[in-house]
């Protein structure tokens, strides 16, 4: 009797689950791939690049943009001829360090894929994780997010990233780069200490520091070895930093600190690491001409943020992009916390350009200069001829957050349904109680 009990509790436990798993799944609708020419016609093209073309058609054929240029100029008979006249068109936006679809939910264990233990992983791969069912994608692909950098967050070296397309049946049908970057978290040579008598936050020498450093260096120089050699037994973590000395990957670098900048990217140079690049916030100011003499682009925070510090002005973050840009310096936005949020990622460029930038230059945060990044910006970044038809269709302004309205949105010239869980539930609520729109 007692063992029939168990095992009902087991069978009614495992029946519940997969009920909501069933109803909190959002099965991604797939679309197909460019049968036809398509021309999209009438609009205002922002190019990525700074450009602002007025009344201008797009053109794409088999996933490939063709045409660029005045309509009247174009034999249209080979094309399906799509009027988005007063509507603006601009290339996909690109999300950077993102750990969208290998994590669902942060409380529940078996919903992440963020979870291995190491410290030092660069051979993690992402791209094998990613989950295209995730129902982060539609809210993503509604405010034009069409790309995803996927990376874990842990550890020293992180993982190597990948870039996913924000479509496909699967990470085979999704990945559009399947090494991009490999993260780097360097180590904190300070650790707050707080005083619970006094109430007090201090900050004193972190022991670990040279430790992890000495690590770092052993690995790395390990890693050096490991590429001259011609008879070498296998070794996956040595074997992911091949890349980084050939060029194929670059390495973000992810610092708090002036001193851990400097160091974090003189190790790297130090090494012959080809392409490096930043992850910090408001203390690449204090080394800003350094940055700019190395050539090392920046990915910036949100533009959502206050302050953390007394002394620094309210609008620190809000400007911080202008900043940084008008030195001369290669600048990317970022998202940091919920991932539900990430979805803003837009209008923190939108944020930036009402600080300093001009409506263009913001563009390039979350498109251009983010593909220099990841290595992509041959192919994706940019409306260009030759280049990926990866662009949407936006009502009104796709950096402010009240006028940003997708009409139409392509991935590799594949029509996209921009309909998510949100959508279709108020078609059917619509339907039910006989409303209009």
């Amino acid at each position: 009797m007692k063992t029939y009990k168990i095992f009902t509790i087991l069978i009614s436990i495992m029946s519940l689950s997969f009920s909501n798993n069933l109803l909190g799944q959002w099965m991604p609708n797939v679309s197909k791939p460019q049968k036809e020419a398509i021309l999209l016609s009438g609009g205002t093209i922002h190019t990525g690049d700074g450009l602002v073309l007025e009344n201008t058609a797009v053109g794409f054929n088999q996933g490939k943009i063709t045409y660029i240029g005045k309509e009247e100029n174009l034999d249209k008979e080979s094309y399906n001829v799509i009027d988005i006249s007063g509507q603006h068109v601009y290339p996909g936006f690109i999300l950077l360090n993102s750990t969208i679809g290998i994590q669902e939910i942060s409380a529940v264990p078996h919903s992440n894929d963020v979870l291995e233990e190491g410290d030092f992983n660069p051979n993690l791969k992402t791209v094998y994780a990613f989950d295209t069912g995730s129902t982060y994608i539609p809210t993503l692909r509604f405010n034009g997010i069409l790309y995803v950098e996927s990376i874990r967050s842990s550890g020293v070296i992180s993982g190597t990233s990948s870039v996913m397309e924000m479509d496909g049946w699967n990470w085979q049908d999704a990945v559009f780069k399947k090494e991009a970057a490999v993260h780097l978290h360097w180590p904190s040579s300070l650790k707050a200490i707080v005083d619970k008598k006094t109430n007090t936050r201090q900050m004193l020498p972190n022991s670990a520091y040279k430790i992890q450093r000495q690590k770092l260096e052993n690995l790395f120089s390990a890693s050096k070895t490991y590429l001259a050699s011609k008879d070498k037994r296998v070794n996956l973590k040595l074997e992911a930093l091949e890349g980084l000395y050939l060029g194929e990957k670059a390495l973000v670098i992810h610092a708090n600190e002036p001193k851990e900048i400097i160091e974090g990217i003189m190790f790297a140079q130090k090494f012959g690491v080809k392409n490096i690049a930043l992850e910090a916030s408001e203390a690449t100011l204090k080394v800003k001409q350094f940055l700019k003499k190395n050539e090392i682009p920046v990915i910036l925070p949100p533009t959502y943020n206050l302050p953390r510090s007394s002394d620094l002005d309210y609008d620190t973050y809000y400007k911080l992009p202008s900043l940084l840009m008008k030195e001369g310096i290669v600048v990317a936005l970022n998202h940091a916390g919920s991932l539900s949020n990430a979805m803003n990622l837009p209008f923190y460029a939108g944020t930036a350009a009402a600080f300093g930038l001009t409506k263009e230059e913001a563009l390039k945060t979350i498109t251009l200069n983010p593909a220099k990044i990841l290595g992509i910006d041959d192919k994706i970044g940019t409306i260009s001829i030759g280049k990926e038809a990866s662009l949407f269709v936006s009502n009104g302004d796709a950096l402010d957050i009240q006028s940003n309205s997708l009409s139409i949105a392509f991935i590799r010239g594949k029509q996209l349904n921009l309909d998510g869980s949100h959508q279709e539930n108020f078609k059917v609520y619509l339907e039910k109680y006989n409303q209009k729109k």
